[in-house]
């Protein structure tokens, strides 16, 4: 049996709770007239009741033991908010079709994360539609949206949210998330959700009432961690658990993005993640659909993405910190927080030969020795980025790259991702240089709970040595700053970074080298001196030497290709792309040297 409101027909809909501490428990369905309606105890402190002559749409309530009233931890739909009612859903009502789609191996995708809030100026599901055909176009083939699952107000980063089975009514509902993904499914682009899995936020959390979703034995940053291996743990993970199915069943989900799962506590002999890998596989297989587990992990542990025969949890894939900082940094030259531990040319060397740079060895962040070696996973289990919305949107100002590191660096680091042995993550906006900020914001009721998210953000920038005030989460103008220019997109320089874009797509799908992700076909170094690397990448008898110039000055080096001759493939510092222009050879043979412009790459290929 399913949790929630599930409706069956006839007009009858079956409801299902877990609350095992509850001596009684009632449905109370909204009239006029309202009915309050008993429910049976099952075992392991489930309730349960049919009703008859329900239809879609009907709002309701649980009573525990004749006093409090609550929405349904499970509920499809919050249509009043996070303190309302629950709806029934018929998700069996929605016209599907896209029988013929079976999802995308992790290998062919070039993710774009979307912030449906601030994606475009209305701010919806159906808002999105309009675009996906140029992004496809680009060359995006996944879809990444940020949290969806209800939160407190209309505007919000997703990750406060305290309905995991319910979607944000200000963005649409449940029918515009099946309407945006039908869409995306349509022009053969994947969908991949960001769920939270680590805590629920604080405002219309009514978990506690219901049961020991949570434990003090762990803290979290954002308090009492969830319940994954104590008493009760088991029917907490089943909740868990049947949110992820819910999204692959119910919306066609190709993939769930779990957030922070450093942040899950759990020591139980089978981990919740390995039994939720597991589960999910399970549902692939009999639904002959190709749905997958991406991991956003601090821990740099490989056993997340190793299968369960040789040890490990058996997710798909993993994002890659490691990677982004490296480049990060050899970028803005940024070194307060965690970036004390990056900034060497031979750090973004190791990330792209190995995926993890902190492998064991010693980290002054941590102060201690950090992470284990992930050589043996293929390069297609990382995701990697130049910006995603933690490393823009928690910055005091949110700002982006292009404002840290320039046009030119801006490219560089487009090409060093996109061109790299990962699966690449592009943040909505940065395929044309968008500048507008991403900060953090909220939209909460509690104004006790917005006076501690002003001073949290406050006290969390004030170990980076900022000055000044970050803006305000609660105020809806720090909403607006971060909707996106999309009309720049054909304009200027926004043009420019947006065709630079389009090629480095183009040859990651059409050049046999970049097509696939085997990054022991490499080999590198880097010139610390001038902030240079030098990558040499084959498939089969296919060549390509890669030049990045981190630096703001002029790089002069030997051509380091000892056959050819080579021909250029692309040039970040040509006219075409906006850049300064180019005193690079088109074509080498024979011994040269390069002069490479500031902040360029360039790239040739073995004839």
């Amino acid at each position: 049996m399913n949790l929630g409101a599930n409706y069956l027909e006839d007009g009858r809909c079956e409801f299902l709770v877990w609350a095992p501490q509850a001596d009684r428990m009632e449905l109370k369905i909204s009239g006029p007239p309202d009915q309050l309606l008993p429910m049976q105890r099952r075992e392991r402190g489930y309730w349960r009741a049919v009703v008859e002559e329900v239809t879609p749409g009907t709002r309701y309530r649980y009573r525990i033991d004749g006093e409090k009233e609550r929405p349904d931890p499970a509920s499809y739909d919050q249509p009043e908010g996070v303190h309302g009612p629950s709806q029934i859903v018929d998700h069996r009502r929605f016209a599907w079709e896209d029988g013929k789609w079976h999802g995308m191996a992790l290998s062919e995708m070039v993710i774009y994360e979307v912030h449906v809030g601030t994606f475009t100026p209305q701010g919806t599901f159906d808002a999105v539609i309009p675009r996906l055909k140029e992004l496809h176009e680009l060359g995006i083939t996944a879809i990444e949206i940020m949290p969806v699952a209800s939160f407190p107000g209309e505007r919000g980063w997703g990750y406060d949210g305290t309905y995991p089975f319910a979607v944000q009514n200000s963005y649409g509902g449940p029918e515009g998330l099946k309407r945006l993904i039908q869409a995306c499914h349509r022009e053969g682009m994947a969908v991949v959700l960001d769920v939270v899995y680590n805590h629920l936020g604080p405002e219309g959390n009514y978990l506690w009432d219901y049961g020991p979703y949570f434990t003090d034995r762990y803290r979290t940053p954002w308090g009492e961690a969830v319940n994954f291996d104590g008493a009760y743990s088991d029917e907490v993970r089943r909740y868990f658990t049947q949110n992820a199915l819910h999204w692959f069943k119910n919306y066609h989900v190709d993939a769930l993005r779990l957030d922070a799962v450093h942040a899950i506590y759990d020591f139980s002999a089978k981990p919740f993640l390995q039994e939720l890998a597991e589960q999910v596989h399970e549902f692939s297989l009999g639904n002959s659909r190709n749905c997958l587990l991406i991991a956003e992990s601090a821990l740099n542990n490989a056993r997340i993405i190793r299968p369960p025969e040789i040890g490990g949890y058996g997710l798909d894939a993993q994002w890659s910190d490691d990677f982004h900082h490296a480049l990060h940094t050899l970028l803005t030259g940024e070194d307060l927080e965690y970036y004390i531990d990056y900034g060497h040319t031979g750090d973004l060397v190791k990330a792209y030969r190995e995926g993890f740079v902190y492998d064991g060895r010693y980290s002054h962040y941590q102060r201690r020795r950090f992470g284990a070696s992930s050589a043996d996973r293929p390069g297609h289990q990382f995701v990697v980025s130049s910006q995603n919305h933690d490393q823009v949107g928690n910055r005091m100002l949110g700002d982006r790259l292009i404002t840290l590191a320039g046009f030119e660096g801006a490219k560089v680091a487009a090409a060093a991702t996109i061109l790299s042995p990962f699966v690449p993550l592009l943040f909505m906006g940065e395929e044309y240089a968008e500048e507008a900020p991403f900060p953090y914001f909220v939209h909460l009721g509690d104004p006790d709970l917005v006076a501690a998210v002003r001073e949290g953000r406050r006290e969390e920038f004030s170990s980076f040595h900022h000055t000044g005030e970050p803006p305000d989460p609660q105020s809806e103008t720090t909403r607006e700053s971060a909707v996106l220019n999309w009309e720049d997109r054909h304009e200027g320089r926004h043009r420019a970074m947006r065709d630079f874009y389009r090629e480095l797509l183009r040859l990651r799908r059409a050049h046999s080298v970049f097509s696939r992700q085997e990054k022991e076909n490499m080999e590198g170094f880097g010139l610390e001196s001038q902030k240079l690397i030098w990558l040499r990448r084959w498939q089969g008898a296919r060549e390509v030497l890669c030049l990045l110039n981190f630096s703001e000055k002029v790089a002069e080096c030997a051509f380091p290709g000892r056959r050819g001759p080579w021909r250029k493939l692309l040039d970040s510092s040509e006219g075409q792309w906006y850049g300064p222009g180019s005193e690079l050879p088109d074509r080498v043979e024979g011994k040269c040297r390069l002069k490479m412009a500031p902040r360029s790459c360039v790239y040739y290929d073995l004839e």
